[in-house]
């Protein structure tokens, strides 16, 4: 038997009920309810270095995953490398051990004036240009982030000061050709010039490579979840610069524990759904 790039694997176990997961070798038990989702595994260090304590519970190939608190609200990060397809290894994996709730943290390219680098970015739904999504449903099923997720992180980034964006996300499958950026030896894909262009005057505020898949996945599996970006580059003025990084972090860290509370109040209250008329 063979696993995703080509290795032998005759140890382990593919089986979906299996106690540890295949991919990222981690346990019912080791993982919160709500787990931050950085792409590269160095971000990991970063993410936990702002909260209570924290733990390393697994590490295999992109996935390094660590679970502690902030604030006293239980929390977990599992990193994903480069793209949907191994972001949803991870959410199907974690949501097999327990977690419910999902936070991308990630940087971003801002396609709208007004957007500086450093700026947040929060995603309220995204253009599925990936093509993970597209293995699970039909093109058309939109790819929405959860109304508590988006709240959360809103009221995070107002409690912490920071410069932030709410709107649409396209998420690509390259980093080069499907963004519209010139590939190997001046490469021009396909409507490459017109891509950033048709977004902007869509109302597009940023492109990155996981967040549609992300959403996608957990609405069909009926889970929470929602993404935060750093701004690293503007498409419009050529500003780049990678900062940032600490503030999706923290906002996304105070979220969690402001879906705590959600949570809680909602028990408090027999509702199903937090809204504007629950006091956190």
């Amino acid at each position: 038997m063979s696993d995703g790039d080509g290795s032998s694997s005759t140890g382990d176990s593919e089986d979906p009920n299996a106690e540890r997961q295949y991919h990222i070798e981690v346990a019912e038990g080791e993982v919160a309810d709500s787990v931050l989702l950085p792409g590269n595994p160095e971000r990991v260090d970063k993410v936990v270095d702002l909260w209570d304590d924290s733990e390393e519970v697994a590490s295999h190939r992109e996935y390094r995953t660590a679970t502690g608190t902030y604030d006293d609200a239980p929390i977990s990060v599992t990193s994903t490398g480069i793209g949907s397809p191994s972001a949803a290894i991870a959410v199907e994996e974690l949501a097999r051990v327990g977690a419910d709730t999902f936070i991308r943290v990630g940087s971003c390219g801002a396609i709208q004036e007004g957007m500086d680098v450093g700026d947040l970015v929060i995603t309220r739904g995204a253009v599925r240009q990936e093509g993970t999504s597209d293995e699970y449903v039909r093109e058309d099923y939109p790819a929405v982030a959860s109304e508590e997720v988006v709240s959360a992180l809103v009221a995070a980034a107002e409690e912490l000061g920071h410069d932030y964006h709410v709107g649409l996300t396209m998420s690509a499958d390259s980093f080069y050709a499907g963004q519209g950026r010139p590939g190997f030896e001046g490469f021009e894909a396909a409507g490459s010039e017109d891509l950033v262009s048709d977004l902007r005057e869509a109302n597009v505020k940023n492109i990155e490579m996981e967040a549609s898949a992300l959403l996608t996945v957990a609405n069909i599996y009926g889970l929470r979840a929602g993404a935060v970006c750093s701004v690293y580059a503007n498409r419009v003025t050529g500003e780049f610069r990678t900062e940032g990084e600490s503030k999706a972090a923290e906002t996304a860290s105070l979220a969690v524990k402001y879906l705590a509370r959600m949570d809680e109040v909602k028990r408090e209250a027999g509702a199903d759904h937090w809204h504007a008329g629950l006091s956190l």
